[in-house]
């Protein structure tokens, strides 16, 4: 049988797939499906989605691969993970796609440095499960939706907010965590541990910091940890969207949107994530999105606040950018308790010392 061996996002993307996680797809997209993502945020038969999901071809041999035909879909180790009846294959335009999702074709992109290390020939069809992808790490922590389903209900929650990061969880984050939680019966924190950009905290540092915090600062019983496997895009708006509909599918019926969600450099403006929820009908999204504008520390008011509750300057506001901390920590100096827990940036600390990203 053909095969194609998977990258790491494409097997990200395949164990969403078959756990649900990206219902209603059933498979990587099909032309159809592709250009109707790309260029209007919704599939082919109209429903939203706002990122493709989609297989590259990696060899010549897969480049004429005839619709009808059936691959294996192997991991990087070359074990047989699923089956894919070919439905479709297609040449795409990267530079348009890059344009359309990403809002950029600036190489230093890290969305855009994927798409040009691809094969600009997709193939889509429904794929068929053979076994699951294997995982070492976090396994008692790898809910699959309908785990988390059944858990939440366990509990008797019916209002759940998630809470999507690819960063351990500082003072301001926490805050936005809280003001969920005033208006949620619980809290599902939500960390991705899929492919992230190299300069990107390493997921297990984060899980040791979520960890952490939970068992000092959270009520144990209105808190769910468990990891998203989903790989970055750093798509900004269209990511804050894909990652709502997807939280909806593990059961979730909130959705926390902070500033500058999916978001990378100086590409989205502060807010973009928050206004293209308004493109949609509320019941075509069906998950209800809460959204923050940026938090901090005040010196004035002696709590966490946010610009709309604030009234001084930013002269009383305590916020260090992820350059700044990271600068902090190579000197092995910790950043103050008003922007993280002093537990968290002394896992930071040890984590800097021994030479990993932070």
């Amino acid at each position: 049988m053909p095969h194609v061996q998977l990258n790491q996002r494409e097997l990200a993307d395949l164990e969403m797939i078959a756990t649900g996680a990206m219902s209603p797809l059933e498979g990587f997209m099909t032309e159809a499906d592709y250009r109707s993502v790309v260029d209007s945020m919704r599939l082919a038969n109209g429903l939203v989605w706002s990122i493709p999901v989609v297989l590259s071809a990696k060899t010549e041999e897969q480049r004429k691969l005839e619709p009808g035909t059936e691959v294996a879909l192997l991991d990087e180790a070359g074990r047989a993970l699923a089956v894919m009846q070919v439905e479709d294959r297609y040449q795409v335009d990267h530079d348009y796609e890059a344009q359309m999702v990403l809002r950029t074709m600036d190489d230093e992109h890290p969305g855009v440095q994927y798409l040009k290390s691809v094969s600009s020939v997709y193939l889509g069809g429904e794929i068929h499960l053979i076994r699951h992808p294997e995982h070492r790490d976090f396994v008692r922590y790898r809910l699959e939706p309908k785990e988390t389903r059944v858990l939440f209900a366990a509990r008797g929650w019916n209002r759940i907010a998630a809470f999507q990061t690819r960063n351990p969880i500082h003072r301001a984050h926490e805050y936005l965590q809280k003001c969920a939680l005033e208006v949620t019966d619980g809290l599902l924190i939500h960390p991705l541990v899929g492919e992230t950009k190299a300069d990107d905290i390493p997921a297990d540092v984060r899980m040791r910091c979520y960890e952490e915090l939970i068992e000092k600062y959270y009520p144990g019983d209105r808190v769910v940890l468990s990891v998203f496997p989903a790989a970055m895009r750093y798509a900004g708006p269209r990511e804050a969207i894909f990652h709502a509909l997807v939280r909806r599918n593990y059961g979730c019926t909130h959705f926390i949107v902070g500033r500058d969600h999916a978001g990378v450099g100086d590409y989205y403006g502060t807010y973009d994530a928050h206004a293209i929820f308004g493109e949609f009908d509320p019941e075509e999204i069906r998950i209800t999105p809460l959204f923050f504008d940026h938090a901090f520390y005040c010196k004035r008011c002696g709590n966490m606040a946010s610009t709309k509750t604030c009234p001084h300057g930013k002269d009383d506001h305590v916020f260090l950018s992820g350059t700044k901390v990271r600068q902090m920590l190579a000197e092995g100096e910790l950043p103050p308790a008003q922007f993280t827990r002093p537990e968290v940036a002394e896992i930071l600390a040890k984590s800097a010392r021994r030479g990993a990203p932070a």
